[in-house]
């Protein structure tokens, strides 16, 4: 991926009622502006110096990616233990991939509503 930032950006805007603004000094994406879902660290962050993201996730899929891939997946400081996932972002994950991690992350946040709207053919 050669601009790793523009692909989460765009990966995360094209769900219903998704914004971006700057927190904790990097880019990151809420769902009706309130609940963040997704934080992309470009030139990585405290010890993980490294580029990747950290989203939230369902219940129990962060500890299935970790164990499967421990390459690519990590658990994230300060949100993992609310079961984010980390997503390196240097290690050849495909833009495929990355957009199922970013929509599950959005689904694990965001109202009925928003799922129904994202659901609607």
């Amino acid at each position: 991926m050669t601009d790793m930032v523009a692909i989460v950006r765009r990966a995360c805007l094209r769900l219903p009622e998704v914004s971006e603004r700057q927190s904790h000094g990097t880019p990151t994406w809420f769902v009706r502006g309130k609940r963040s879902f997704a934080t992309v660290w470009p030139d990585g962050h405290h010890q993980d110096d490294f580029p990747h993201l950290w989203c939230a996730a369902p219940a129990g899929a962060a500890a299935e990616l970790i164990a499967e891939n421990p390459h690519t997946y990590f658990r994230p400081p300060y949100v993992g233990h609310r079961g984010w996932v980390g997503v390196r972002l240097d290690t050849g994950i495909d833009e495929a991939e990355l957009g199922e991690i970013i929509e599950d992350g959005y689904r694990a946040v965001a109202p009925p509503t928003l799922l129904a709207r994202l659901d609607a053919p």
